[in-house]
């Protein structure tokens, strides 16, 4: 394409090293859409007549349906997906060679990228929609199912199971609004900024970004191509999604264990040990967990691509979709797979209830029981962080102990105490909004429903 400056060829070792078909290839449909598109503005515009336009929109079309139905191998030579497809267009319908009139591949490159990004990421959109509503659904049937909270990775207080998943379903909305936010950054067309500086020919941009469905075109020529803003918005909604992912199949993979043993995970999202016949391997989540360091990767490539580069297109900017597309694949596919694991998982209640034994979990409501009676917190915190060592040094529970006992060590204390003193009890009363209380679980399902 630019022979006419160059007396000699492309060496092959520098196109092999150079082309980008293997990263761009599959924007061939988006790449075709921005071209009929781009011929019909030049037709509006008069640089192109509507009959002239009409052929090489047809033609436009015809490559479309051979590359469809695999008729059409591009070629390394003529370097990526645009070439190639401008390229068999002008064999077809000669009249092709006016297509790239006003247009860099500058400018093309870009509008392509983001509408092949935009279908991606609105399909994306619709798989986190079904893990959100798999997670509501989870957390109304698991609504009265309590197991031990966890900080610091100790017991701590007793919550519903599905105040548990609401937890997580609140922190892939935050991904959902991220993810919308990709969307919405990428809602400008490049298309008409030309290599850097716009065009000298009537073209009217405005009509372009209105046939691509973007809400206008982008404002400055130069930025337009050096831009790469959008694809940062997106990597940063896969990374913070993915670390959720983890989190999540950190917590699953540790309750799954014998130790713990009161989640129990579908065997068809499981494999066993070629070894070892007991084995029950929660290879799913522990996939997921290890491809979130790939997908924060990816991000890093891209930022460290950037952090260098002068305005405006450089040709390091050809990697920028490498990462992007790898990102992509594994975050939907994550999506997926967890979604369809998360339906199958259940709770083992009465093994999440054996870890509530010695009834420690309950030392906060003991506390706070004392403080309704009018003793200061920090001192009501004292005296039952002293119970709880005496329990442990004596070998007792709460249950264990007599009403004499409790009087004892509990200044204040009466047999109203002791009607609080179970798990159930305990998530019950904790009505604060947000809390685990059942009700304040069922109110928070009620207005994700809503």
């Amino acid at each position: 394409m630019w022979h006419g400056r160059f007396k000699h060829d492309t060496a092959k070792i520098v196109q092999d090293y150079t082309q980008s078909l293997d990263i761009d290839w599959r924007m061939y449909e988006a790449d075709i859409q921005g071209s009929i598109a781009h011929v019909r503005m030049l037709a509006k515009t008069g640089l192109l007549t509507h009959d002239e336009s009409a052929k090489i929109e047809a033609g436009l079309k015809r490559v479309l349906a051979e590359i469809q139905e695999g008729k059409f191998t591009p070629s390394l030579a003529l370097e990526d997906v645009h070439m190639n497809i401008e390229a068999r267009l002008t064999e077809i319908e000669p009249l092709g060679a006016k297509l790239h009139t006003a247009r860099s591949r500058n400018d093309q490159v870009a509008t392509t990228t983001r509408l092949y990004l935009r279908t991606r990421l609105q399909s994306l959109s619709t798989d986190l929609h079904a893990l959100l509503q798999v997670l509501a659904e989870n957390s109304r049937r698991h609504l009265n199912v309590i197991i031990p909270g966890y900080t610091h990775m100790q017991q701590a207080q007793p919550v519903s199971m599905g105040h548990y998943w609401l937890a997580w379903h609140e922190a892939f909305s935050r991904d959902n609004d991220r993810l919308n936010f990709a969307l919405a950054s990428l809602n400008e067309c490049p298309l008409g900024a030309g290599a850097l500086a716009g065009s000298t020919l009537p073209i009217d941009r405005e009509y372009t970004s209105e046939l691509l469905g973007f809400s206008h075109p982008t404002r400055n020529s130069l930025d337009t191509v050096a831009n790469r803003d959008y694809m940062m918005d997106y990597h940063h909604f896969a990374s913070t999604f993915m670390i959720h992912i983890s989190r999540l199949c950190t917590d699953l993979i540790t309750w799954n264990t014998q130790e713990f043993g009161f989640i129990v995970l579908p065997d068809e999202f499981c494999t066993g040990s070629s070894m070892m016949p007991q084995k029950k391997n929660p290879d799913v989540l522990e996939l997921a967990r290890g491809k979130t360091g790939q997908v924060i990767g990816n991000m890093i490539d891209l930022l460290v691509n950037l952090k260098g580069l002068p305005m405006t297109y450089n040709r390091d900017l050809q990697e920028d979709k490498r990462g992007l597309w790898a990102s992509l694949d594994t975050v939907t596919h994550t999506a997926r797979i967890i979604s369809a694991l998360l339906e199958r998982v259940d709770v083992d209640e009465a093994r999440a209830l054996s870890g509530f034994a010695k009834g420690y979990a309950l030392a906060t409501d003991i506390a706070e029981f004392l403080v309704m009676k009018g003793v200061p917190f920090r001192e009501a915190h004292a005296i039952v962080g002293r119970l709880v060592g005496w329990c442990i040094e004596n070998g007792l529970a709460f249950g264990d102990l007599t009403v004499e006992q409790w009087r004892e060590h509990v200044p204040g204390f009466d047999e109203s105490m002791l009607e609080i003193l179970t798990v159930q009890a305990s998530v019950r009363r904790r009505e604060t909004y947000g809390g685990t209380g059942f009700a304040q679980v069922e109110r928070q399902i009620g207005e994700i429903r809503g």
